[in-house]
């Protein structure tokens, strides 16, 4: 029987509600208290989900909190963290966990000498979809994979989010805020990155709210919005990344991956199902049935309709890690990796040269059938 760890949640706004609504289902998760720092948040999840509010220190100073999941935002995520480290919490945070490597160094060093695990979403790679096509890739079925594409784009968050500042914030932008779930999953796929040269620009200076009670105010824009970038991979991939919130309209596929022997088209990474199409010398794509993997149902109800989301897994592997003593998926380690290849990225940009990546890390192990059952209640 896995052991249960209590949760405490950090950042109550707008992302929050999906963790409330999925920690629940890890058989080694319990809610045990929210905060924010503006208490009218953490009070209305509170009655939202009957999990205590607390003030920040009084959450970060409760034995009942084991780990904290720290949903602030991005400028906030490295203090915020170094902040439950010191009190004592493990911690797993929202994507980007830091905004650097030294920031990413420092909460190690802090973990490292208190015993304590960082973990970071996105979590979505372990998807039954995403586990399925690492699943394909590692049998052979596409040959090893040499090239690829990947493209993440749109017009902006402006329209829906009622709060769009932190978005076109340092900490935000396409690169650090959408370029996780496609560095994650190619780190999944691919293995860990060697090297990047990029190109960015941005369309507008300042966007319009769209949406909430914020509507018709201005949110200057002071990080690029569209961004080209090459990925060389240490196994000799290279993949060609597209991140940009200035496209009203596109033809392109989220992930593609050219394999010595075929092609797998990966379904969106911001997701955790969805359909895989595989081409072999035929050259023709076809969709292939994904396997019977828990983390494929589809549990959760957005406004555009049901999808299988199980945000808070990587969080569940993460303290299952602690109970066992194993390496866990979402690591400090993999998550810098990622963090250093974003961040190379950009300034690969503003610098117009290639950048070597400094940190590396292994694949993740590929999460199983049983493995992810064995996570759920």
């Amino acid at each position: 029987m896995s052991k249960e760890y209590g949760v405490g949640i950090i950042g109550c706004g707008n992302i929050s509600g999906a963790y409330f609504k999925l920690i629940p289902m890890f058989r080694n998760l319990k809610l045990v208290a929210c905060a924010d720092i503006n208490p009218a948040a953490s009070k209305a999840r509170s009655e939202e989900f009957g999990v205590p509010a607390e003030e920040i220190d009084a959450l970060l100073a409760n034995p009942a909190v084991d780990v904290v999941v720290n949903l602030t935002v991005p400028e906030a995520h490295y203090p915020v963290s170094k902040k439950a480290l010191e009190a004592g919490k493990h911690v797993y945070s929202e994507k980007p966990f830091v905004l650097s490597l030294e920031q990413g160094e420092d909460l190690r060093r802090i973990a490292d000498a208190r015993g304590l695990k960082v973990g970071s979403a996105p979590d979505t790679y372990l998807g039954g979809a995403h586990q399925f096509v690492r699943h394909l890739i590692d049998s052979g079925r596409v040959g090893k994979i040499m090239s690829g594409t990947a493209h993440v784009l749109g017009p902006g968050m402006e329209s829906w989010h009622p709060n769009p500042d932190f978005f076109f914030a340092p900490g935000g932008g396409p690169i650090l805020d959408m370029g996780p779930y496609y560095v994650n999953n190619l780190v999944n796929l691919v293995g860990p990155v060697k090297r990047v040269v990029a190109l960015a620009n941005k369309a507008r200076e300042a966007r319009v709210i769209g949406n909430g009670p914020r509507q018709g105010e201005v949110v200057p824009v002071s990080v690029a919005t569209n961004i080209h970038a090459i990925l060389e991979f240490t196994s000799g991939a290279q993949v060609a990344l597209m991140a940009s919130w200035d496209v009203w309209a596109h033809r392109h596929q989220n992930m593609e991956l050219y394999g010595t022997e075929g092609a797998v088209f990966v379904p969106d990474p911001n997701f955790f199902g969805g359909t895989v199409e595989v081409a072999g010398n035929d050259r023709e794509p076809k969709e292939v049935e994904v396997w019977d993997h828990p983390l494929t149902a589809r549990n959760y109800q957005f406004d555009w309709g049901t999808q299988a989301n199980y945000r808070g897994i990587g969080l569940a592997d993460m303290m299952e890690a602690v109970t066992t003593g194993r390496d866990y998926r979402c690591s400090l380690d993999r998550s810098l990796h990622t963090i250093d290849v974003l961040t190379a990225i950009l300034r690969s940009a503003e610098e117009g040269r290639a950048v070597d990546i400094v940190t590396t890390c292994t694949q993740p192990a590929a999460l199983g059938i049983e493995e992810a059952r064995a996570l759920l209640r």
